[in-house]
C-alpha cells in the first residue's frame, strides 16, 4: 500500500481549528476571583480518578470533593463514599462551585436496562442535588458519538451540529438522554449552568466497541463506506475537563486529536489488513449474533466504523487548549494496549477459539459464526 499523500494530510491539518490571532499555544490567563471548590463523581476509577488527581494538584483549585462508591487513592481530596443516585449526595455537594459528573456505566457487558437506569437516574440526581446545594456549574461528559455516524456528515463537525445519533449503538441512547437533561437543566434549575464535553474515540485504559475493533484479525470495512478515524487520549480528555471545571470554556465542547485518519492510513499504520463485506452481510450478521446473545455489540455500533463523525474542537481551541496527542500516537498506544487480545464481532475469544477462527478463514473469523455458534449449540444441548 502506498504512503498517504502528504498534501492530503496537510489539508486535513489545515481543517483543524487554529488559535485566534495573538493566542499562540500559551495557556489562557487564570480567571479572576477566588479559587473554586470542585466536586468529581466517579472519582475512584478511570477518567474520574485522573481528573481528581489533576485538580488536587492544581494551584487554581481550592479543594476537591471526591464522590464514588469506594474511596480512591487521592488523599488530598475530601472523599464521600455513596451511590450517586442517593439523594443524600446533595449534602455532600454543599460548598462546591462546580461538579464534574463522570460516574457513568458504559461497560459492553452491562445489562442494558440496568445501565440506563444507573446513567440516567444518576445524572438526574446529580443535577438536582447540585442545584439544591447552590452549585452554579455542572460539567457532563458524553461522547462525540451523539452527533451520529452518517454518510453526509461534514468533516469536521462543528460543536453546534445537530445531534443525529439514534439509540442503536451501545450506550448512545443513555448519552442522548444525558444531553437532553443538560439542555433542560437551566430551565428546571435557574442559575445552574451545564457544560457538556464530547470526546472522540477514547483511548487509554478503555474498553469499547470501537477499541475492540482493533483486536480483530481483520479490520471490517463495509463496501461503499467512508470511515474517518479521530481519537482522543484520556490525558487530553482530562485536560479538557479541567478547562471546563475551571470555567475557562463553556457550552458544548468536542474534544479529540487534530485532524483525522482515513481507513487506508489506519490499515498502513496498524499493519492489520482489511476484509470488505457488503453492507447487508455485515449488518445482518452483527444483528443476528447480538440478538442471540453471542456478541455484546449491537449492529448499530458498526455505523461508527463506516461513516465519519470527526469533530472540530473549535471552542476548546479558541480558549487556548491544545491536544498533546496526535491521532497517529493514540493509534499506536491503542495497538500496544490490545496486543495479544482476540476479538471477533465484538466478543473476546480465548486463545483456542481465536486460533480456530483464524484457521477457518477471514470471513468466518470476522462474523464469528464458527467458534461462537459451536459454543452456543453445545450450551443448548446441556440444558
Amino acid at each position: 500500500m502506498s504512503s498517504p499523500d502528504p498534501t492530503v494530510r496537510a489539508a486535513r491539518n489545515a481543517d483543524a481549528p487554529t488559535p485566534q490571532t495573538g493566542r499562540g499555544t500559551e495557556e489562557p490567563a487564570p480567571r479572576p476571583g477566588r479559587r473554586p471548590v470542585i466536586a468529581v463523581t466517579g472519582a475512584a476509577t478511570g477518567v474520574g480518578a485522573l481528573l481528581t488527581r489533576a485538580l488536587a494538584a492544581s494551584d487554581e483549585v481550592k479543594r476537591v470533593i471526591a464522590i464514588d462508591e469506594r474511596r480512591g487513592d487521592v488523599p488530598e481530596a475530601h472523599w464521600h463514599v455513596l451511590d450517586i443516585r442517593d439523594p443524600a449526595i446533595a449534602e455532600k455537594l454543599h460548598g462546591a462551585d462546580v461538579v464534574v459528573h463522570l460516574a457513568l456505566d458504559l461497560d459492553l457487558e452491562s445489562d442494558d436496562a440496568a445501565r440506563t437506569a444507573y446513567n440516567v437516574r444518576g445524572t438526574q440526581t446529580v443535577l438536582t442535588a447540585a442545584a439544591a446545594a447552590g452549585v452554579h456549574r455542572v460539567v457532563l461528559c458524553t461522547s462525540a458519538m451523539v452527533y451520529g455516524a452518517l454518510p453526509d456528515n461534514d468533516i469536521p463537525l462543528a460543536e453546534d451540529a445537530e445531534l443525529r445519533a439514534t439509540a442503536d449503538a451501545t450506550g448512545v441512547g443513555d448519552l442522548l438522554e444525558i444531553e437532553r437533561l443538560a439542555q433542560r437543566a437551566p430551565r428546571a434549575h435557574p442559575g445552574l449552568n451545564c457544560t457538556v464535553v464530547r470526546p472522540a474515540v477514547l483511548v487509554g485504559g478503555t474498553d469499547t466497541a470501537l477499541t475492540r475493533y482493533f483486536e480483530s484479525p481483520r479490520l471490517l470495512v463495509v463496501a461503499g463506506s467512508r470511515p474517518a478515524w479521530q481519537f482522543c487520549h484520556v490525558e487530553d480528555l482530562v485536560s479538557a475537563l479541567e478547562y471546563a471545571a475551571l470555567e475557562k470554556v463553556e457550552g458544548e465542547l468536542a474534544v479529540g486529536c487534530d485532524g483525522w485518519l482515513d481507513q487506508e492510513e489506519v490499515e498502513e499504520l496498524s499493519g492489520i489488513r482489511r476484509m470488505e463485506l457488503p453492507s447487508s452481510v455485515a449488518l445482518g450478521a452483527a444483528a443476528r449474533l447480538h440478538r442471540i446473545g453471542l456478541t455484546p455489540s449491537p449492529a448499530g455500533d458498526l455505523a461508527y466504523t463506516m461513516h465519519p463523525w470527526v469533530v472540530s474542537g473549535s471552542r476548546l481551541h479558541e480558549a487556548g487548549w491544545r491536544p498533546r496527542w496526535s491521532n497517529e500516537e493514540v493509534l499506536a498506544e491503542l495497538l500496544e494496549e490490545v496486543a495479544g487480545r482476540h476479538t471477533v464481532a465484538g466478543r473476546r475469544l480465548g486463545r483456542k477459539d481465536a486460533t480456530a477462527a483464524g484457521a477457518a478463514g477471514a470471513t468466518v473469523a470476522l462474523l464469528g459464526t464458527a467458534a461462537l455458534v459451536r459454543r452456543a449449540r453445545k450450551a443448548r444441548r446441556r440444558i
